[in-house]
């Protein structure tokens, strides 16, 4: 099968070709996927594309012309695809769902860590040997209330880590999800309430979207730290700004950002303009904002190639079980 890769970075590029062997035909393309570039993927049945690429109703309809008839994103997450648009033009469309969950899960906890003891203000002292150890003071996780919203395979693992650090760890999930000991199921204004620390791990959709909010924020004690590893738009930036700036939050980690599109995965430091709602969000001294790598460890990129081309190989095999 020819399959084109939008959005290719040299990180994911040799585990895609380990994994494909030579089976699939592959044509790599930097640049994102959008209604100018999509005329590239001319003469391929599929189209690799990632999350920051744009899989509209106009994208997809010139794709369709084009003979496209297969999408796959190399992520969990569908967010940023039309599957209604897929539907009405014939277009098959697979994700990668459980590709690695504790590459996410443990960086949720890296960055609960670095906040709650200050590590990169000290990193930061260190190098200009600033050594006093002047407003660095932090906070034990043991014996904290964490509260994890959403429980797929990354906030299970999630609420694993923090049992071990000795947290109590509060769940909630729209979906009913199997029993587990060591989480303690509650219903969103009581995890909202309670918690020291929350944790975002829920996909992107219409019934999430802007799910912390300022009503929601208001709702969560005074000095809470929120993290946020799944989605930017799952947040009104504005509005963690508004509690950042007013103390009622007081650590935000995130390695997502609403209006990443068109700014992540690219080196944006020679830029004349920048987003402002960002810089004044990394303005704060307790806010940690890391570009979307989350998922980037070798054993979710290779977990995530393996399915690739599992789904491709899926794919080619499928026109010759309809002829059966």
């Amino acid at each position: 099968m020819k399959a084109i890769v939008y959005s290719t970075r040299r990180n994911e590029k040799e585990f895609l070709i380990r994994a494909n062997d030579g089976k699939h035909e592959l044509t790599w393309e930097i640049g994102p996927l959008n209604v100018e570039t999509a005329v590239l993927a001319a003469g391929h049945q599929s189209v690799i594309v990632f999350t920051n690429d744009e899989v509209s109703c106009s994208v997809l309809s010139k794709l369709a012309d084009l003979g496209v008839m297969y999408i796959m994103t190399r992520s969990a997450g569908t967010d940023h695809i039309d599957f209604k648009a897929a539907l009405k033009f014939h277009i098959d469309v697979k994700n990668v769902p459980d590709y690695s969950p504790y590459a996410v899960s443990e960086f949720a906890l890296a960055i609960t860590l670095a906040l709650s003891r200050r590590l990169l203000e000290g990193n930061q002292n260190a190098k200009v040997y600033d050594f006093s150890l002047d407003k660095l003071t932090g906070f034990n996780l043991y014996g904290k209330t964490v509260g994890i919203i959403g429980l797929g395979h990354i906030g299970k693992a999630t609420a694993k880590l923090f049992n071990g650090f000795g947290c109590k760890v509060l769940g909630y999930d729209i979906n009913t999800v199997k029993v587990d000991p060591s989480i303690n199921f509650v219903n969103l204004n009581e995890l909202l309430k309670n918690s020291d620390i929350i944790s975002l791990h829920i996909p992107l959709n219409d019934a999430t979207f802007h799910i912390i909010n300022s009503k929601v924020l208001e709702q969560m004690k005074p000095g809470t730290m929120l993290i946020n590893t799944a989605r930017g738009a799952l947040v009104n930036t504005k509005d963690v700004l508004f509690a950042l700036d007013s103390g009622h939050l007081a650590y935000y980690g995130a390695d997502v950002y609403e209006f990443e599109r068109g700014l992540f995965f690219e080196d944006h430091e020679g830029d004349q303009f920048r987003d402002a709602l960002l810089s004044r969000l990394m303005e704060h001294r307790n806010v940690l904002l890391t570009p979307h790598q989350a998922f980037l460890t070798v054993e979710a990129l290779s977990g995530i190639a393996s399915q690739l081309i599992q789904g491709l190989n899926e794919w080619e095999l499928k026109p010759k079980q309809v002829l059966v």
